[in-house]
């Protein structure tokens, strides 16, 4: 009976220090995707404020095009080498990738009204919270839905090339309420996917810490594609 009234004090303990891994470790990864949201935020800003800037990026294709290669190159290196990197080298990756995307997003706050644009980001933030809620809670193994998701996503990427021919108003429409979906779904996947990582890291540790940025740069990811979706549904454009 003693050993029993043990095993349960035990079981309890180790379960709360569980809980408490996985607080401590989506705190700190959602920390880092609202960074990298508010260097984008004030990247943009910037660029859309100097009129030097903007003619520097937009009126050059070259440049333009290179910022986006860039941006991937960013992605691909984190997500490839966040294992062999130092946590420092993680950080300044994501960090540098969110002022690129800031510089390149800085176009929306030309085409739309400022007031549409915060909106839009307060409707994100409301749909990115449920479904990312959903993906933490659901006992659900949403692995299958992942698979779903990305393979729409592919699909999307596809269709939106055929319209850059086809410039139809109404498809791109219905291709941004797809793009919305997917994004949905892929932010609940992604959530459940951020919580078994925390589960396999340590609270201190290097690892974890890159894992966290890693994690944070899946979700970012996320965000800004909802929200470029749902502002080309609700964004109200300038005069």
């Amino acid at each position: 009976m003693q050993f029993s009234q043990d095993s349960s004090v035990y079981g309890a303990r180790n379960n709360s220090q569980v809980v408490e891994r996985e607080r401590v470790f989506m705190n700190k990864t959602l920390g880092w995707m609202t960074i990298g949201l508010l260097f984008t935020a004030l990247s943009a800003w910037y660029v859309a404020s100097s009129e030097q800037i903007l003619n520097l990026v937009f009126g050059n294709s070259a440049i333009l095009i290179g910022l986006f290669l860039l941006e991937l190159g960013f992605v691909f290196y984190l997500s490839a080498r966040i294992e062999k990197m130092t946590y420092q080298s993680a950080v300044l990756s994501f960090l540098g990738y969110a002022l690129l995307n800031g510089i390149t997003l800085s176009v929306i706050l030309l085409v739309y009204t400022l007031t549409s644009v915060f909106g839009v980001f307060l409707i994100t933030a409301g749909v990115f919270g449920a479904s990312a809620l959903y993906g933490i809670t659901t006992k659900k193994n949403l692995a299958s839905l992942g698979g779903i998701m990305f393979m729409g996503l592919i699909g999307l990427i596809l269709a939106s090339i055929v319209n850059i021919f086809l410039a139809s108003t109404g498809f791109s429409l219905l291709l941004s309420y797809l793009g919305v979906a997917i994004f949905v779904g892929l932010t609940a996947y992604d959530m459940q996917y951020i919580k078994k990582y925390a589960r396999l890291s340590q609270s201190d540790s290097e690892e974890s810490g890159k894992l966290a940025i890693f994690g944070a740069l899946k979700i970012y990811l996320d965000f800004i594609n909802l929200f470029l979706f749902l502002l080309r549904i609700f964004g109200s454009r300038r005069d």
